[in-house]
């Protein structure tokens, strides 16, 4: 299938394609640039979950004070015990794309309050980690089988240069097991992971960048930790690179948003899925993540937390 069929498709069936949620709000956690000044935790709202609104003036809403005093890539999860965690790359890009080696950690309440910031320095494993360059795009998800939250990241080391996806476990957000190599392509950078759990086939789902042309590709596991079994599929819809890809649930819906850092152009780009194979782009003026959105991600919230966010920071 061709592009402009692809974008055909999609605008033929928009109407009927887009998925009403039920309940609640939404919140998209971002950064917007490459200057220090822009790699900053930013906030957007949405009441449907494809139109976002910055708040705060699209300026940043937590102050970092530790690490490099700057990050990219936030991810926020929301807690087993009820509170909210942001988990991010600790990086100044400025310094160089092999300069980084923590992630960053905070946790809240009630999204509008942010403490326990926490730098996790992979180098403080030691061994094979002690040269560590790259710690980017942290995520976490809750591992049933082992009771805690398992992080997962791409690192690189100045002896082997070629990003993997590595995981660790933790109970606070503070410390971490020992990382455990968990998906890697001999050669090829792999990076910008997010994995979602298939309640239909009961597989894990594995995105990331596929960095050979730039698009955005699964692998699947039968266990949260692994083994992911290639080959790749590719699933990126667009006509230019993408990065950072993100899957969010329209709540009381089975439709899936999966949106990705078109970097080259300064703008996101959405398609979505009920079955996490089959996408279907979505029409540009249907959703907005913003004037200047980069890698981030969304999370369902209540109505009284929407309420709350506009409240402390304006829209």
């Amino acid at each position: 299938m061709l592009w402009g069929d692809i974008v055909a498709k999609s605008e033929k069936k928009c109407d009927s394609v887009l998925a009403k949620s039920t309940e609640g709000a939404y919140l998209f956690v971002y950064f917007v640039g490459n200057d220090p000044d822009e790699e900053r935790i930013h906030f957007a709202v949405s009441r449907d979950g494809y139109n976002f609104e910055p708040l705060n003036g699209d300026e940043e809403v937590i102050v970092q004070t530790k690490g490099t005093l700057s990050m990219r890539d936030p991810y926020i999860l929301k807690g087993t015990d009820g509170f909210y965690y942001i988990i991010a790359t600790d990086m100044r890009s400025i310094d160089g794309w092999t300069s980084n080696h923590a992630l960053i950690t905070w946790r809240s309440e009630n999204l509008v309050d942010w403490t326990d910031e926490t730098v996790i320095d992979i180098r403080d494993f030691g061994g094979e980690y002690a040269n560590t360059n790259r710690a980017w795009a942290p995520q976490a998800i809750w591992d049933e089988k082992r009771h805690s939250y398992m992080v997962y990241w791409a690192t690189s080391t100045v002896e082997n240069d070629v990003a993997a996806m590595y995981y660790a476990h933790t109970t606070d957000f503070k410390t971490m097991t020992r990382p455990t190599l968990m998906y890697a392509r001999e050669g090829i950078q792999t990076i910008d992971g997010d994995i979602v759990y298939n309640e239909n086939n009961k597989k894990y789902y594995l995105y990331f960048k596929h960095d050979e042309d730039q698009t955005i590709a699964y692998v699947t596991a039968d266990e949260l930790t692994g083994p992911y079994v290639d080959p790749p599929v590719v699933v990126s819809l667009a006509d230019s690179g993408v990065e950072g890809s993100e899957m969010y649930r329209i709540t009381g819906t089975d439709t899936w948003i999966m949106m990705m850092d078109e970097y080259g152009k300064g703008r996101f780009i959405a398609q979505q899925t009920q079955d996490m194979e089959n996408f279907v782009r979505l029409p540009d003026n249907v959703y907005s993540y913003g004037k200047r959105p980069r890698h981030g991600s969304v999370i369902a919230i209540s109505d009284s937390e929407y309420d709350a966010l506009v409240k402390a920071f304006g829209k």
